[in-house]
This record gives C-alpha cells, sequence and structure tokens, in this order.
C-alpha cells in the first residue's frame, strides 16, 4: 500500500519524432531527446551524466535504441 510506485511509461510520437542523444563536442554533455522528422529540430526531455542516465531515458519512453547526434 504505502510501497514504491514505478511511474507509467511515457509516450511520445512514434511516426514523427526519433529518440537521440545530443552531444556537445567541446564540452561533452549530453541530454536526450527528440527529432521531429517533419522540421528537423531536436527537444530535449533530460540531462544524461551517466549510462545510468540513458537507461532511464530508453526505459520512461519504451526505446531500444538511440540515435546520437552532435
Amino acid at each position: 500500500m504505502f510501497g514504491k510506485k514505478k511511474p507509467a511509461q511515457l509516450s511520445y510520437d512514434k511516426d514523427n519524432e526519433t529518440p537521440a542523444v545530443k552531444s556537445s563536442i567541446c564540452t561533452g554533455e549530453k541530454t536526450a531527446g527528440f527529432i521531429d522528422n517533419r522540421t528537423g529540430k531536436y527537444h530535449d526531455v533530460m540531462l544524461i551524466k551517466s549510462e545510468a542516465d540513458l537507461l532511464e531515458f530508453k526505459r520512461m519512453y519504451g526505446v531500444d535504441e538511440v540515435k546520437t547526434i552532435y
């Protein structure tokens, strides 16, 4: 009853968005988000500080593969 609940899986527009990690060439900072396939614009969702963060992003959105962009 008072246990920790697992957050529900979030969704995204699978037909019009591609999951991606944007990595800065200069600083190495990484963010996870989605690329709009129609406009090519990237929308970030969360900061990636470790491999665990990337795995959490994949779990949250039910994603197996994530494209890396620079």
